[in-house]
């Protein structure tokens, strides 16, 4: 069995964990106001504004036997380059106060998952880097194109408002493709062994991200808050 299969099987109840937190259940039924979406987008911002730095320390500290590495992490960083940006053009397409996303505070469990990802390439493997990669672009294409479609039509928002969910559904199932070819070439043990460690943390610590979030009680048709 390859590592990419080995990896998606022994991440079972952390995905699960992850994809029956009430928030995704709601989004993808079209259950979410505004108010909720924007939290939602101001909890990705604070962890997306860190991709391309977590990339860059990854990159840097690569050891020689992973040194094939960087040409992938350096696709990855202008892949991802202002992606927070876009997050920010959605809040502001939503009606939210994007200066006060951008100048905010992350909640715990998103500053959490962001200080786990900046030890763990630091002090323990940088090829952590792509455990993290496994879940965000495993979640986005699971769930982002069909999270935009609920929500366009429940929230009544303008298009211009999912530009950070409608662009990672599609695009990520390329970068999926490109990261099972990626974590196949892991021959070493450990290095396999600390970048499914990190795909665990992180899916409980993104599942708790959303877990959170507030759940609106009722589907919400108009624009309020």
């Amino acid at each position: 069995m390859s590592f990419f299969l080995s990896l998606h099987q022994a991440t079972t109840s952390e995905r699960d964990y992850l994809l029956t937190s009430p928030l995704i259940g709601a989004a993808l039924s079209g259950s979410v106001n505004r108010g909720t979406y924007i939290a939602f987008l101001e909890q990705a911002y604070h962890h997306v504004s860190h991709t391309v730095p977590l990339l860059m320390a990854c990159g840097s500290r690569l050891p020689r036997h992973l040194g094939w590495l960087r040409d992938a992490i350096a696709h990855y960083i202008e892949e991802e380059n202002g992606h927070e940006e876009w997050i920010l053009n959605d809040v502001r397409a939503s009606g939210g106060d994007a200066e006060a996303v951008r100048n905010g505070q992350p909640a715990l469990a998103t500053e959490l998952m962001v200080s786990t990802m900046y030890d763990r390439i630091a002090r323990i493997n940088p090829a952590s880097m792509l455990g993290m990669v496994f879940v965000l672009e495993g979640t986005s294409v699971a769930l982002a194109s069909r999270a935009a479609a609920s929500l366009t039509q429940a929230l009544r928002l303008p298009a211009e408002a999912f530009t950070y969910l409608t662009s990672h559904g599609a695009l990520d199932q390329e970068h999926i493709r490109f990261f099972e070819r990626l974590v196949n070439r892991l021959d070493s043990l450990e290095d396999q062994r600390d970048v499914l460690h990190t795909a665990r943390v992180v899916y409980r610590l993104y599942a708790d991200m959303f877990r959170a979030l507030p759940v609106p009680q009722e589907k919400t048709h108009a624009l309020a808050g």
